[in-house]
């Protein structure tokens, strides 16, 4: 497999039957509609960034927090773009008159607290009342960070092995290779088109994936330096400090990606690359066609090849 070596201001997600990518002004979601003929519908969107408006917001680490809730907010956005692309395609199929039934924004939001306060309870809070539980027996701070950190990294990796195994998620992992190779074609200067697409490794260093996993390590040496002080402080640190962790992960992972050529960099990252094989499949033509068709609805605004050092100021993107 090929693989690309350089970095471009590009990333995407895999959504439901299609993909969503990201520029620096633009992004767009193309999804394959159900039917025998599988029409690709693209929609696209002005993408408003506020580390571009206010400069304070590019300090590095506050970067990565405000790019992340930006990018996290936007995901859930191209979610919606799909599941109501969906929706309205079925609804169409069976012949169904009036207004198409569509999931509001406030049931997104709803599911964005959600997903948050359970990735919270379930990687943070969880390890750290099954490490008090023990606390007296291990008579250490020290112990007790390494216990913690322990027990978060194997819940995830269960997490995340649990995901790849059920299979209904199978095609948004299959989508979410074709994300990958898609970008990968472009940063290699290649044509964009399903077959040179798929000579590519389905991996990418600046994955969501990866990037998930630096924040495990992360978070044993910041939460390391907290010490062991009262419960509630330990739960308000777990809390507190996981934007800290998200922001110092992200600058990990941008280094990485703008250094994947550094062989002690590709060393350190490898077995976040490995995880990626949890979370990706590889995609058929048609698959690719879908990830090729939203990068191209961004590119056809804007041109990464053609953008000066101004443009890309405050521009901070993840596969």
């Amino acid at each position: 497999m090929l693989q690309a070596k350089r970095d471009a201001p590009l990333g995407g997600q895999a959504v439901l039957e299609g993909v969503m990518m990201r520029g620096i002004r633009n992004w767009a979601v193309a999804v394959r509609k159900p039917g025998e003929e599988g029409e690709i519908e693209v929609t696209s969107f002005a993408l408003q960034s506020a580390l571009r408006r206010h400069r304070w917001l590019r300090l590095p680490v506050l970067r990565g927090i405000v790019a992340l809730g930006e990018s996290l907010a936007i995901g859930f956005k191209a979610l919606g773009v799909s599941a109501n692309a969906q929706l309205a395609a079925a609804n169409e199929a069976e012949g169904e008159e009036g207004e198409p039934m569509e999931i509001s924004g406030g049931m997104w939001a709803g599911t964005i607290v959600v997903a948050l306060v359970f990735a919270i309870g379930l990687f943070f809070l969880l390890p750290l009342g099954l490490t008090s539980l023990v606390k007296h027996q291990l008579n250490s701070s020290m112990l007790f960070w390494i216990v913690e950190g322990t027990l978060r990294t194997a819940i995830f990796l269960g997490y995340m092995l649990l995901l790849s195994r059920l299979r209904d998620l199978r095609r948004v992992f299959e989508y979410h290779g074709a994300e990958h190779k898609t970008i990968s074609c472009f940063e290699a200067g290649l044509d964009l088109t399903p077959v040179n697409a798929q000579r590519f490794s389905r991996l990418h260093p600046r994955c969501g994936t990866s990037f998930l996993l630096i924040v495990m390590i992360v978070s044993i040496f910041v939460f390391g330096a907290v010490g062991l002080p009262a419960w509630y402080l330990l739960v308000a640190s777990r809390i507190i400090g996981v934007p800290l962790i998200a922001g110092i992960s992200f600058e990990i992972i941008k280094f990485a990606g703008r250094n994947r050529r550094r062989r002690w960099v590709r060393a350190v990252m490898w077995p976040g690359m490995q995880l990626q094989l949890l979370t990706t499949r590889e995609p058929d033509l048609d698959q690719l066609a879908v990830a090729i068709a939203a990068l191209e609805a961004v590119l056809a605004l804007e041109d990464p090849n053609e953008l000066s050092a101004k443009d890309l100021v405050g521009v901070e993107v993840v596969a």
